[in-house]
This record gives C-alpha cells, sequence and structure tokens, in this order.
C-alpha cells in the first residue's frame, strides 16, 4: 500500500476527526476570503444633503483620499527638504510664527485640490454618455465699478468683501439648474463654446441696473490687476436661495455669479479648480449598464466618489472610513488564530496516533514519510474544504463587509456627538447611510486563499509534528505498551 492509498483510508477510517478538521479549514479559508473581498468592497452609501441629480452620475472628490495624498505629500517633502521647508505636487509646507511661538502650516493649491481633467474626459468617453458638465469650487474676487448685495445688519469686518463666481461647462447641467432652482429670467446660460461670459441673479441686476449685454469687472481678492471683464448673457431666478459655502456676504444666494468655465481661473490667476462632474445617461433604461462601464474606466478610483441620480454614493470600502485597516488587521488576527488551531487540532491529531506510528516505524517507514502521510491527510480534507468555502465565499464576504461598514457607520456616528459643540461652524456634514455593501471575489483572491490556507497546513502540522517525531522510536514504541 502506498503512501497515498493509506492517507485516504486514514480519513474515511476516522471520519469525526476528518469533519472536524474539514469545518475548521473551511471557515479558515471563508474568513480570509472575507477579509480580502472587504477590502475592495464597493460601498452604497445614502447622502441625505443631496438632491437628485436627474439621469446621470456625479464625480466629486474623495475627502479620505485627499487625506491620504495629503501625508504622502507631507513625507515627500520631508524627505526632499532637510529643513521640512517645502513644497511638492500642490503641497506647500512652511514655518510659521505666531506670537513668538514657532509652528508649521501646510498649504495646497489648485493642482492639488482639482479634479483631474484628463480622468474626467475619460469617463466623458463612455458608452451611454451623451454629454458631461464641470463645475468649479466657488472662486471669491472682487468686483468693481459695481454694488454686491449685502445685509445692513451683518458685520462685514471678516468678510471678503467680494462676490463668489461659479464656472461650468454646460451651465444647463449645473446641480443648481438640474434639482429646478435655478432658471433664466433672462437671456441664456452659458455654454461650452463661451468665453468671459456670465449669468447673474436678478437682485443683483436691479440693484445695479445691469441687464443682458452689459460687461462686468472682477479682480482678484488679494490684488487689483489684472481686471477681467465678462459680458452678461443671462439673468437668473432662484426658487429658494442656494445654500451659501460659508458665512458672509460673499457667499450669499444674491452674489453667485455663473460664468463660463475658465474665467474664474482667469480672475484668480491660478490653475483651474474643478469641484465636480456631471455626466448625462443617453437612455435611463441603459443606466446600470452606463454605471458598471464607468467604473471600468483606468483611472485612480481612489480620488473621486461616484453619486448616483438618487444619492447613491459609490465608493472602494479603502476609502470608507478605516474599513481597508481592519479588513487588514482581521486578515492578521484569522492567520495568528488559524495557526493556534491548527497547531492543536494537529498534535491531538498526531498524539492519537502513536500506535499507528510505532507499527509504521517498527515496519522501517521513516519519520519523514510518516509526516508526509500526514500531511497528505491534511491536504485532501484542506482542498475539500477550500472548495466547499469557495460556493459560500460570496455570501460570506458581503455579510462581513455589511458588518463592518455598519460598525464603522456607528463609529462615525459616535466620534460625530463626542465631537458636537465643540467647533462652531455653519458647515453641515452630509448625512450618509450605507444602503448596500458589495464584494467581488476575484480570482487573485482564490489563488491567495489556497496559498494562505495551504501554507497554514504545513506549518502547523510541521510544527506539531516536530513535538512527536523528536522523539526516538524507541521511545515511541515503549509509549505504545
Amino acid at each position: 500500500m502506498n503512501l497515498f492509498e493509506r492517507a485516504v483510508r486514514s480519513c474515511f477510517r476516522k471520519p469525526v476527526k476528518s469533519i472536524l478538521l474539514l469545518l475548521v479549514v473551511c471557515i479558515i479559508s471563508l474568513l480570509f476570503l472575507s477579509g480580502m473581498a472587504s477590502r475592495s468592497a464597493n460601498i452604497a452609501v445614502n447622502d441625505s444633503t443631496r438632491q437628485a441629480i436627474g439621469a446621470g452620475f456625479l464625480l466629486e472628490g474623495n475627502p479620505e483620499d485627499r487625506t491620504r495624498r495629503l501625508e504622502e505629500a507631507g513625507q515627500k517633502i520631508s524627505e526632499l527638504y532637510e529643513d521640512g521647508e517645502g513644497s511638492y505636487a500642490g503641497v506647500h509646507s512652511y514655518k510659521t510664527n505666531v506670537g513668538g511661538v514657532e509652528g508649521w502650516g501646510v498649504s495646497t493649491d489648485n493642482s492639488f485640490e482639482s479634479l483631474k481633467l484628463e480622468d474626467i474626459e475619460k469617463i466623458a468617453e463612455t458608452e451611454g454618455i451623451s454629454d458631461y458638465n464641470i463645475t468649479t469650487a466657488p472662486t471669491v474676487v472682487k468686483q468693481e465699478k459695481f454694488e454686491r448685495i449685502e445685509d445692513p445688519d451683518t458685520d462685514q469686518t471678516n468678510d471678503y468683501g467680494g462676490v463668489t463666481l461659479i464656472g461650468n461647462l454646460d451651465m444647463t447641467m449645473d446641480s443648481n439648474v438640474l434639482s429646478g432652482n435655478v432658471s433664466i429670467k433672462e437671456g441664456r446660460m452659458t455654454t461650452p463654446e463661451d468665453a468671459n461670459v456670465c449669468v447673474i441673479s436678478e437682485e443683483l441686476a436691479e440693484k445695479n441696473q445691469l441687464k443682458v449685454g452689459d460687461t462686468m469687472k472682477f479682480h482678484p481678492v488679494k490684488e487689483e490687476e489684472p481686471v477681467q471683464e465678462a459680458e452678461i448673457v443671462g439673468i437668473y431666478q432662484v426658487k429658494e436661495s442656494i445654500k451659501p459655502y460659508m458665512s458672509g456676504d460673499t457667499f450669499r444666494s444674491e452674489n453667485i455669479i455663473f460664468t463660463d468655465l475658465h474665467f474664474p481661473e482667469k480672475v484668480e490667476q491660478d490653475d483651474p479648480l474643478y469641484e465636480k462632474a456631471y455626466f448625462k445617461v443617453a437612455d435611463v433604461d441603459d443606466y446600470e449598464a452606463v454605471k458598471e462601464a464607468i467604473k471600468k474606466t483606468d483611472i485612480d478610483w481612489r480620488r473621486y466618489d461616484l453619486i448616483d441620480n438618487n444619492g447613491n454614493l459609490d465608493t472602494m470600502a479603502s476609502n470608507f472610513n478605516d474599513l481597508e485597516k481592519i479588513s487588514n488587521t482581521l486578515l492578521i488576527v484569522v492567520t495568528a488564530a488559524s495557526f493556534a488551531i491548527l497547531f492543536l487540532i494537529f498534535i491531538f491529531w498526531i498524539r492519537s496516533r502513536t500506535n499507528e506510528i510505532g507499527i509504521l516505524m517498527s515496519l522501517g517507514i521513516a519519520k519523514g514519510k510518516i509526516l508526509l502521510q500526514i500531511l497528505s491527510e491534511a491536504f485532501l480534507i484542506g482542498i475539500a474544504a477550500v472548495a466547499l468555502s469557495f460556493l459560500f465565499a460570496p455570501a460570506v464576504s458581503n455579510a462581513a463587509a455589511d458588518y463592518l461598514a455598519g460598525q464603522q457607520e456607528q463609529q462615525a456616528e459616535l466620534q460625530k456627538e463626542m465631537d458636537a459643540g465643540k467647533v462652531a461652524t455653519d458647515y453641515q456634514a452630509p448625512e450618509l447611510t450605507v444602503t448596500n455593501v458589495e464584494t467581488k471575489i476575484t480570482s487573485f483572491m482564490l489563488v491567495a486563499d489556497i496559498a494562505g490556507v495551504s501554507a497554514l497546513i504545513i506549518v502547523s502540522t510541521c510544527a506539531a509534528g516536530i513535538l512527536i517525531f523528536r522523539k526516538n522510536p524507541k521511545d515511541i514504541l515503549s509509549e505504545m505498551s
């Protein structure tokens, strides 16, 4: 009887022990797959502060990835500059001195904060996208030779004393227009072909007796030159005041001026700062198919959040708080615990077979061949266990990722309650609710799982075998009696 035949018969001769090992290895395999799948899960989050955006998708920057890039740039600056002062990838580190106390400051420019134009254009080429829009971040500028709308009872000491420009590639797809809040009273909206044009509020037009065809002048906040001119092509009205991005009359609804895409950067004399992009779906019936096609676009998705027309945000698990770190920790804990459990199982397994080992050794079979037989038995059971785990892996992985995401959501809520009242601000954080968690088991994960489980079986079996096989044959045979 050869080694493999002995291994097979041994597995069937002791079914209880074989089933126990089968279940343990199956659970270990499932935990490995769940941990790996959770790291790259798609998490659908409902943002209740966003309005529906029509049959399309909204692309915004991901705040967690911004923090990651900021930390990476800071480390790079430390490596490149001995004194720690310098710039890298749009991040600037500098020393400060407040009241004689030295400290450090960090600032970023538009090149760091902006969405990448090339990424937006790649998504726009997706089959099923009929049109797209790019919207700049609100840009503060100073007006020239016209008065803005002010509240006479408001202290303007800390206000910029200016107005806000918002540029659009195509204003008809601005979120304020799509929501139905902004509409044209006179003239028209800006188009992709426009340059140096603007659309102002009816209140601003009335206060300054401005009309379509007139020219408005602007300059940077800190400089009076250069002055940029924009022709008024439209006057808009609102159903409800546009929510200001910050306190102060600079950001009040009536002082928001919509322009062509590149006008804000001309006034600010800086790189463009694209805050979001909207992609219009040609056929609503193809909505889900277009969504999946967009996700396959070859860009660095860590930088972005993709929001659908219901305000649902699809982001990667690595961007959802610390889910990736938790998944990595889970994998480490599972590995350590699995080794301990398998080690104990194989110690019990080997010790219960002292008589069998002694008989085999008395027949002249070497220790190495006996250990190889035990390894063969473990691998036969392990193969069956891993194959079984593959059947349940998708459901278990989804459940695990859903649980971890839920825990992160609860932790975020607790942190929010703890921080409540510490900082006075007008900013209202979005109320995010996890609506769905989807995981995908890839071929790489399956291969990694097989390799991981195999390594655990080999290491734990050999470690347990050392405790028995370090004894000489005489001692083992004496234990038989």
